[in-house]
């Protein structure tokens, strides 16, 4: 592959709901250009752009797959996407290294709760884009209908660039609006230019008046052509359109059906022609402990974010890189400025699908691919060591929904913690700890689909895992007071061992955790053993007394005890201190503590309802509602972390996939006796 300028470089990504035909566009035109020897189709598992094994398997894209196409002298990046919102990480980081987006929408089904969360996440980042109403060949489409609605629930600034000739089987080409003409197209997606059908004559000149309003809208100039004339020469038509789209203020609509080639070219050609180029697109960073906003230019010096990390298992790790300013070559010093270390630079590459082509240079604007890069991960920036910048990195998601994980098999949890460690790297939404309290690796991620695909992945890594809803963190505490009395007195051969303590145990104030009374007098607990009785209450209060929870909020006064001169020792006022703690609790009102979480739902107006009633019913407190733009509203309430285990299936189910929610730890309240006495059983049983 030839170096291409900036200029002449388009990033797109395709976006949009799980199922509307993102990778079979893709693949239509890896066929159509000659950049595949087949044309791949997703139910075969034979695409070029989903070549992951999961993705065979389920028939469903999983990742982000980058394609770098010649098209007509331009050079065009295609980043293929995840619809499904589990993996939307993906196209978190897919957005941050475009400069033009295309929607893809099933023209059936019409805005689906995954084009309205791609077209909000495109607005948030005033990403100019395309939208492609596909399928159209398949039954119960109606273009019309559906560019209402898109109109009316996205943006009225949706206007179409093509019209179709005939629908679902009579579907059979485009019209296009600026040329005013028909496209017809053989199964390569190769288009035939022809005369607009005569029945359809009114209808274009509709659409194309509305289209040539909003081109006229993009300078003075236009304007007042426009004014004078009524109309816009084909020339000025496309001039004000390609300064509205690659602005964002029109966002034309072309159709196609991908897997019979109809509308392949005709898209390209738009994608080219309306889309912007990453030449003079400003990014911001900070150097120099400032922050900077710099542009995109092959002028400056070598600056790259890393916006996505893969590993392969035979070439090792892969770092997905944008190239901001300068030109990378092969000999280009690189260095981690988001870590402050020099890189080894190997080899680079273009990719289409796990294809690579060799680059020996790849000027600003480019997307390549690093190869073993062995300390740079996802967000990082690469630059000039003599001129240092780190990039605002994307931003992804939080996980939503955890899992404690186990190896099947004893013995595995090195290989577990390996594996864990390298899908860490790979995938920016998903986390994984140890929780020292429960004794549990935690996994968090975005969803139940994809915990299973990491469950897979670690599988394909040599160890197999099962899965369980984490154990709640709770807490032990008490509400009475009680004086209590600890002995330890042992007779060997020898030296015995004697402590004898009497301790106040009470309750303090909620999240005072712990405080230590020292009142003894006369030196019936000698000085040098009462660091030892406090450490013996630590430890029985760590381990627990009811059911095995960490003991808090009390407050532990030493007041009375006795000593042997010769068998008193550390270790024995220690056990005699633990004795107490763990005999006066039971004496005194002990209670179970759980974690509150602070949460924000956030969900249409129209599920409102619903969401309320279902917190209230997990026992959660509403503390109150704020409208938000768009008809969203804002619920904050606090629940109790044993009953959002489950939330995010839970609100995806009940909002159709369009709410959203974050949560923190609050602080800890009482269980209710009922709950108490079944957590306390289970516990036990965990324990025998």
């Amino acid at each position: 592959m030839k170096k291409y300028a900036t200029g002449q470089i388009r990033n797109i990504g395709f976006f949009g709901h799980g199922g509307t035909g993102k990778t079979s566009l893709a693949e239509s035109i890896l066929w159509s250009l000659g950049a595949s020897d087949r044309h791949g189709r997703v139910e075969d598992g034979n695409t070029v752009m989903d070549f992951d094994a999961d993705e065979h398997k389920r028939h469903i894209s999983l990742y982000t797959a980058l394609a770098a196409l010649e098209v007509d002298g331009h050079k065009i990046n295609l980043l293929d996407t995840p619809g499904f919102m589990d993996f939307v990480g993906e196209v978190h980081g897919a957005m941050g290294a475009v400069e033009g987006a295309v929607l893809v929408v099933a023209t059936a089904a019409g805005v689906e709760v995954g084009l309205e969360t791609m077209w909000d996440l495109c607005e948030n980042r005033s990403l100019p884009r395309i939208l492609v109403f596909n399928k159209m060949d398949k039954e119960n489409t109606d273009f019309y209908k559906t560019l209402g609605d898109v109109q009316e629930r996205l943006s009225p600034a949706v206007v179409p660039l093509h019209l179709p000739v005939g629908a679902a089987e009579s579907f059979s080409g485009v019209i296009d609006l600026v040329e005013q003409c028909s496209y017809t197209f053989d199964a390569k997606g190769n288009a035939t230019k022809g005369d607009i059908p005569a029945d359809m004559k009114d209808r274009v000149d509709e659409y194309r008046a509305m289209l040539v309003e909003r081109a006229a809208e993009a300078s003075d100039e236009l304007t007042e052509k426009y004014l004078e004339e009524m109309d816009l020469s084909t020339e000025d038509l496309k001039t004000g359109l390609r300064e509205a789209a690659r602005t964002g203020r029109v966002f034309p609509v072309l159709c196609s059906a991908a897997t019979k080639g109809i509308g392949i070219s005709t898209l390209l050609k738009a994608a080219i022609e309306y889309l912007p180029s990453p030449e003079g697109v400003e990014f911001t960073g900070t150097a120099g402990g400032k922050d900077v906003k710099r542009k995109v230019s092959e002028s400056d010096s070598f600056a790259g974010v890393v916006f996505k990390t893969t590993v392969d298992p035979f070439v090792g790790r892969l770092s997905f890189l944008k190239v901001l300013g300068g030109t990378l070559k092969s000999d280009t010093g690189v260095f981690n400025a988001s870590r402050g270390k020099d890189e080894k630079l190997g080899a680079f590459f273009s990719m289409r699908g796990k294809k690579q082509e060799p680059l020996d240079a790849a000027p600003a604007g480019d997307i390549v691919v690093l190869a073993k890069l062995t300390e740079t991960h996802t967000g990082d920036t690469l630059s000039d060591k003599a001129h240092p910048i780190v990039v605002t990195p994307p931003k992804f998601p939080n996980p939503c929904i955890s899992w404690a994980i186990f190896p099947k098999s004893k013995g595995d949890e090195d290989k577990l913690s390996t594996g864990l460690q390298r899908l860490v790297v790979e995938d920016p939404t998903f986390q994984t700890r140890r929780d020292t309290e429960t004794k549990e690796t935690i996994v968090s991620g975005m969803g139940e689909l994809h915990l299973e695909i990491i469950k897979e992945r670690l599988k394909r890594l040599g160890v197999e895992v099962d899965n369980a809803v984490p154990q709640v963190a709770y807490r032990e505490s008490l509400k009475g007071t009680v004086k209590q009395e600890g002995k330890h007195k042992k007779q060997t051969g020898g030296h015995g061992q004697f402590g004898h303590v009497w301790l106040e145990i009470g309750p303090m104030e909620r999240g005072k955790h712990f405080e230590f009374q020292d009142k003894i007098v006369g030196g019936v607990v000698p000085k040098n053993f009462i660091p030892s009785v406090e450490k013996g209450v630590v430890k029985a209060m760590s381990e627990g007394v009811v059911a095995g929870f960490p003991l808090v909020d009390v407050r532990v006064t030493l007041y009375d005890g006795s000593y042997h001169t010769v068998d008193s020792s550390d270790i024995a006022f220690q056990i005699a201190a633990g004795l107490a703690i763990r005999e006066g609790v039971k004496k005194a009102q002990p209670v179970l503590l759980e974690p509150i979480s602070d949460v924000e739902v956030l969900v249409p107006e129209q599920y409102m309802g619903d969401v309320i009633g279902d917190l209230n019913g997990k026992r959660g407190r509403i503390m109150g509602m704020d409208p938000q733009a768009k008809g969203m509203q804002l619920i904050r309430a606090q629940v109790p972390q044993a009953e959002m285990m489950r939330y995010a299936i839970d609100l995806r189910s009940m909002t159709q996939g369009r709410g959203t929610f974050k949560l923190t730890f609050s602080h800890y309240e009482e269980v209710p006796a009922q709950l108490a006495d079944n957590i306390i059983a289970a516990a036990a049983k965990r324990e025998a």
